[in-house]
């Protein structure tokens, strides 16, 4: 089978490339390499197909999260949602390929969808990268048992069960107490047109599956990234499966 040539936008690609590696001088077969996966995999994400690419951790039970996130896409009309653990890895030793392939996919992509449920692993990382230009544009962020501290704005069921679950889980607070509390922010739910019961609250609660059984902490690092993402209604925030399906029809 004859070998297929550079990507027509060579060019391109490896001034992105020679960004990502702060000018790091290549040699010539890496650039080959480089190439050769631009060849592959760049093409589909050039299609009237609208590209998702899903950032999160790959470890178990996280993974399921991603799929659940790729199978909703999916279900789309015209979509190619992918994650980029699917993809076949650029082989060169000498050289960061994280950071190249990820600068590929990101660039290229339609949109970048990312699932944070810990603010650990290479998902702080990914933080870091789509929270500026050029991705933050065409970014959003699906953080589990997420609100903003100091203005825990109850808007939906999801941010109501997030508030809820801080205090159910925490270990500092009685059974009076915890009821107590669970009671007064279905009261500020009710303002809010938010139609739940404590016991239903409860309910959603001890649902959870696998690693959703206690409430995320998430460092201030992370809360003030989701912030900015939450300013530009680009963060919608999950407390289990059922709410994570939800809330991809918020994902353009």
């Amino acid at each position: 089978m004859t070998a297929l040539g550079p990507p027509p936008n060579s060019a391109e690609i490896m001034e992105s490339v020679n960004d990502a590696l702060q000018g790091l001088e290549l040699d010539p077969h890496e650039t080959s390499k480089i190439l050769g996966f631009a060849n592959r995999e760049l093409p589909h994400l050039h299609t009237p197909e609208d590209s998702y690419f899903i950032l999160g951790s790959y470890r178990d039970p996280y993974i399921r999260r991603l799929r659940i996130v790729q199978n909703e896409l999916d279900k789309r009309l015209g979509t190619y949602p992918f994650l980029m653990g699917d993809l076949p890895e650029l082989d060169i030793d000498r050289l960061p390929t994280f950071r190249i392939r990820f600068t590929l996919l990101a660039t290229h992509t339609d949109t970048i969808v990312a699932v944070y449920e810990q603010d650990a692993g290479g998902e702080v990382t990914e933080l870091g990268k789509i929270s500026t230009t050029p991705y933050f544009d065409k970014s959003y962020v699906l953080p589990r048992d997420y609100t903003w501290l100091t203005a825990q704005n109850l808007n939906t069921e999801a941010d109501v069960i997030a508030a809820a679950a801080t205090i159910y889980f925490n270990d500092d607070l009685d059974e009076a107490v915890t009821e107590e509390e669970l009671d007064s922010l279905v009261t500020a739910a009710h303002k809010n047109e938010i139609d739940l019961a404590t016991a239903d609250i409860i309910a959603q609660l001890e649902d959870r599956d696998d690693t959703e059984d206690a409430p995320v902490t998430y460092s201030w690092v992370h809360l003030n990234e989701f912030r900015l993402f939450e300013l530009h209604n680009r963060c919608f925030a999950w407390s289990n499966s059922g709410d994570l399906r939800d809330i991809i029809g918020e994902v353009p």
